[in-house]
């Protein structure tokens, strides 16, 4: 609940697995960030719990150092270099520049980057701008990935783009990643699971597998296979923000 007395999510119940690709789907206000932000320990539940099976949890009750969050802006700083700006969870950590090089430049590698260490971000496209974001994120090797619409404001090709280099990525690592959107299509695209929640107050209106027989490239985009995955997904979000229950 926020300060105001709205009441943001309520009764929400969610179990995440080891190495899944979750996207939450809903409408504006049903939540979605806000859930994100609780995971992430960035807000503070007026009741309820979440339990990590993990053996490292710290005094907020979080897993130390699992979790890295990519935002709907890259938030880089503009007076530092990509190469700094990957830094700078190390950083904060009190590791040397010296000694988290190899880090850094493996994962500016993973996102296509590692001949732009030296920029700023002045000289980088938005997509770009993401792309060092999400190395930011990757650097400390994290176990759980959350992402809050990351990709809203960029172009449909730089979108797609970037969905292909996340899903490359959550392939290559195992890492646990949860996703929020707004798109059917990017949801049906990139998950193996799919939670459409309702608003007013935000809670789970369906939950269900996404499987799929085909790669997902450029020619799943075009297979009968996806557009039936989109419309499982629409039917759904339909139901959510028409009232409808299960």
């Amino acid at each position: 609940m926020f300060s105001s007395g709205t009441l943001a999510l309520s009764g929400m119940s969610l179990t995440v697995e080891n190495g899944e690709f979750i996207s939450l789907l809903g409408p504006s206000g049903c939540g979605k960030s806000t859930a994100l932000r609780i995971i992430a320990g960035l807000g503070d539940t007026s009741s309820g719990r979440i339990d990590w099976p993990s053996s490292r949890i710290n005094a907020r009750g979080l897993p130390e150092g699992d979790i890295s969050f990519v935002f709907q802006e890259p938030t880089l700083l503009p007076w530092k270099t990509v190469f700094d700006n990957v830094y700078l969870p190390l950083r904060l950590r009190r590791i040397s520049r010296s000694a988290a090089k190899p880090a850094i430049m493996e994962a500016l590698a993973t996102v296509g980057l590692q001949d732009f260490a030296n920029a700023y971000p002045r000289e980088l496209s938005g997509g770009m701008k993401m792309r060092v974001s999400i190395a930011r994120a990757l650097v400390t090797k994290p176990k759980l990935l959350l992402m809050d619409e990351p990709f809203a404001a960029l172009d449909e090709i730089t979108r797609q783009k970037l969905n292909d280099d996340v899903l490359k990525l959550w392939k290559e690592t195992g890492i646990t990643v949860i996703f929020v959107t707004h798109s059917v299509f990017e949801s049906a695209y990139l998950s193996n699971r799919i939670v459409v929640m309702k608003a007013r107050p935000g809670r789970v209106h369906a939950d269900f597998p996404l499987v799929t027989s085909h790669k997902r490239d450029g020619h799943y985009r075009t297979s009968e296979e996806y557009r039936q995955a989109c419309e499982k997904v629409s039917n759904s979000l339909i139901e959510a923000m028409g009232g409808e229950e299960h």
